[in-house]
């Protein structure tokens, strides 16, 4: 295992963004840089570790409201849903935007994520799976507790128990936001006990 995930709360409604970074390399990854940017960039420089990629689970406002700060302190690559290119658009530069398909593997230094394709929140949703950490970023797809709210429920229905559900139990869920009981929990908890996977 060589990618280290640090959750961090930022903004003023209970968002959390993540910075994925090797520990071997120093390259890294922020997730969802909405809110106090400047804080994550000071975390990664603490840490030694060098901001290549942006995360992008879905294109809400709170969501993505840091990222042209990001970009313009960074100079990384923007990878999100194709049908989010749009709306990155106004945010950061072409050439810093980089289309996902369903199970890319993105490498940051020695390790890797895989984009998971998971529609209901958002038409656009993705959640970022580290598969040698078994961690999970699920945006609002999946909170702890609850889950977010459905756009498409049949669509939420199928990305929350076919997608994410069949994931090792032991994943680490990192939620996009501070809705329950725990900042981050197991998927064999949620399983067990968060309502969004009841009848599975």
């Amino acid at each position: 295992m060589s990618l280290e995930v640090v959750q961090m709360q930022v903004g003023l409604i209970e968002n959390f963004s993540e910075i994925i970074g090797c520990t071997e390399t120093g390259e890294a990854a922020f997730v969802d840089p909405a809110f106090e940017v400047d804080r994550m960039l000071a975390e990664a420089r603490k840490r030694g570790w060098r901001v290549s990629k942006v995360l992008l689970t879905h294109g809400h406002l709170d969501h993505i409201n840091g990222l042209g700060e990001a970009v313009d302190a960074t100079g990384a690559t923007v990878y999100c849903h194709p049908l989010e290119v749009s709306e990155v658009l106004n945010h950061v530069p072409a050439q810093n935007i980089k289309a996902v398909e369903d199970h890319e593997i993105i490498t940051l230094g020695t390790g890797s994520i895989e984009a998971l394709f998971t529609p209901g929140h958002t038409a656009s949703c993705i959640c970022f799976y580290l598969p040698a950490e078994a961690a999970l970023m699920t945006g609002d797809v999946l909170f702890i507790g609850s889950c977010g709210r459905a756009q498409d429920p049949v669509a939420m229905k199928h990305s929350l128990h076919s997608v994410i559900g069949c994931l090792p139990e032991e994943t680490l869920i990192y939620p996009g936001h501070d809705y329950g009981k725990y900042p981050k929990g197991y998927l064999a908890f949620e399983l067990a006990h968060n309502p969004a996977f009841a009848g599975r």
